[in-house]
C-alpha cells in the first residue's frame, strides 16, 4: 500500500533542460508490503508558467529513499522521516542545480 504521507507545492527556481521551473512538488510517500516498508523523498520541478499551471514534469525528478527494510509504518517513523524531510529535499533540488522557496506554499495536498 502507498501513502503519500505529504505532498505539497511550493514556489521554486531551477533551470532543466533549458527551461525554468518556477515551482516544485515535493512528496514523502511511504510504500508497504507484507512487513516490507520503504520511506521515500521527492522533488519534481516544474514550470508553472501561469496560476493554475500544475502540469507536473518527469525530467526535472529526483528522489532518495530514506529507509528500506523491514518494519511497519507507524506514527513515530513518519514524525522522524517529515522532521528531515526539507534537508532531503533541499539536498534533492541542490542536485538538480535548483532551490525551494518553503516560505512560499502553492498548495498543500496530504499532511497525514
Amino acid at each position: 500500500m502507498t501513502t503519500d504521507i505529504f505532498e505539497a507545492y511550493y514556489s521554486a527556481s531551477c533551470l532543466f533542460n533549458g527551461v525554468k521551473r518556477r515551482a516544485v512538488s515535493v512528496k514523502l510517500t511511504s510504500d508497504s508490503e507484507k512487513g516490507f516498508l520503504t520511506y521515500t523523498a521527492s522533488v519534481s520541478f516544474f514550470p508553472h508558467n501561469e496560476a493554475d499551471d500544475y502540469a507536473i514534469s518527469y525530467d526535472a525528478y529526483a528522489e532518495r529513499i530514506l529507509f528500506e527494510g523491514n518494519g511497519r509504518r507507524s506514527k513515530k517513523r513518519d514524525a522522524e522521516y517529515l522532521g528531515m524531510f526539507r534537508t532531503v529535499c533541499d539536498e534533492l533540488a541542490e542536485s538538480l542545480a535548483g532551490t525551494i522557496d518553503w516560505n512560499t506554499p502553492l498548495w498543500i495536498a496530504t499532511q497525514r
